[in-house]
């Protein structure tokens, strides 16, 4: 029989809201209770996401009371159920949560988490659950690409737009990933030789165009910014454009007989909240995204790793914005 969870934990927690992450401390909280349905996951490693970034400030459009845990994407065994929990103590799961994850001890609905295939790495997992399920609901639900498109992924050498690049050479399409600097675009080729990739710091319309041999299908955007109208540019007649995000943070403009012209749709995209309003989408998602891990036709990528003590030096190197892929806590 398992040892019950101690009562209190390590957790990294934001007690004020700061601009340079002052109000940020790693704290002895006390282990989460489960409510029915829930699950209590020993967390071996969370991500870091930028979303879970502006939070800490207060700018993200989900704004928690202070002080709260913050983290979002995870892995672990489950180590504690409640009634109805379906799910089995040991298990290893994935999971993605609003907050709590950058603790040792997270209380999650059970419903929610994912098995983790066997020679999956916790850390790997735990780069897994929101940046594909954006990336799936934004290609399949969003886009509904098809076997041979063209798509173009902005941003691609970070953790949302590396999981559009899987996304989408797996399901058959034909890539072309855009990287701001040399070190990340040698990455991008190294993870993904099928995929073409370009420097997105010059103009690149020319360059996708004849590529493509005309343009794209479907762009993926989770930069904005000026690379957004460039974008709009590279797409064919009736193509779509898929707004993810403005990691950039410049919220870009359309001018609406752009759109008319082309017959382009532009489509934003949260994942998160149309995986709530349609759960049965939402299975559909998982239980795709599940198949193409299983098989390995999917593979999370990790950039860096950090113990929680050292969770300053993952957020550097986030910000920093030189990581390809994601970058995990181990708390």
């Amino acid at each position: 029989m398992s040892e019950p969870p101690p009562a209190h934990m390590r957790a990294l927690q934001v007690t004020t809201l700061s601009e340079a992450f002052e109000g940020v401390e790693i704290v002895t909280a006390l282990t989460p209770t489960l409510k029915v349905g829930e699950a209590l996951v020993r967390v071996r490693a969370a991500a870091l996401g930028f979303p879970a970034l502006l939070m800490t400030r207060g700018a993200y459009q989900h704004r928690p009371d202070t002080p709260f845990i913050f983290g979002g994407d995870f892995a672990g065994e489950v180590v504690a159920v409640s009634e109805n929990a379906g799910v089995t103590l040991g298990a290893r799961v994935a999971g993605g949560a609003i907050t709590g994850s950058f603790a040792e001890y997270l209380a999650v609905p059970a419903q929610g988490l994912l098995p983790i295939p066997e020679g999956v790495s916790f850390a790997h997992a735990a780069c897994f659950p929101s940046a594909y399920v954006t990336a799936h609901v934004s290609l399949v639900h969003a886009a509904r690409i098809e076997l041979g498109e063209w798509v173009l992924v902005l941003g691609a050498a970070g953790g949302v737009g590396l999981a559009a690049v899987d996304i989408a050479l797996a399901l058959g399409a034909k890539v072309i990933a855009g990287a701001s600097s040399e070190a990340k675009r040698a990455a991008l080729r190294a993870y993904a030789p099928d995929a073409h990739v370009i420097d997105t710091t010059k103009p690149f319309k020319d360059v996708v165009r004849e590529i493509s041999g005309g343009g794209v299908n479907v762009v993926f955007d989770p930069v904005g910014g000026d690379l957004f109208a460039e974008a709009m540019s590279c797409l064919t007649f009736a193509g779509r454009m898929l707004v993810i995000g403005f990691a950039s943070g410049d919220i870009p403009t359309l001018s609406a007989n752009r759109a008319l012209i082309k017959h382009v749709s532009v489509i934003g995209v949260r994942a998160g909240e149309f995986s709530r309003r349609f759960p049965e989408k939402r299975r559909e998602t998982m239980q795709h995204l599940m198949a193409l891990w299983s098989r390995g036709a999917i593979r999370p990528h990790i950039d860096a790793s950090f113990p929680l003590d050292a969770w300053r030096d993952g957020v550097e190197r986030m910000t920093s914005r030189a990581c390809v892929g994601r970058v995990v806590l181990k708390p």
